[in-house]
């Protein structure tokens, strides 16, 4: 099974370049994908998410918004492997 995580991020956003650094981190470690999903190219996302970013879900559930731990990542991936 290959675990989706996305990332809904925007232009010169820094804490979204930390949460794609520390999930890129991990990645080799876990059968995961990383996605990256401006929000402003979507009106209805950039509505709902304007400043509320980074988000990063897992799977498709919000799972870290404005900042990323590797350790809570790495927890929450162990769960899904």
């Amino acid at each position: 099974m290959t675990i989706n995580i996305e990332i809904l991020t925007k232009k010169d956003c820094c804490l979204c370049d930390d949460a794609k650094a520390i999930i890129e981190c991990v990645l080799p470690d876990y059968p995961a994908t990383l996605k990256l999903i401006d929000i402003e190219s979507d009106p209805v996302l950039f509505a709902s998410y304007k400043e509320r970013i980074p988000v990063v879900r897992i799977n498709g559930e919000e799972s870290f918004v404005y900042k990323t731990h590797e350790t809570t990542l790495r927890k929450k991936l162990d769960k899904l492997v």
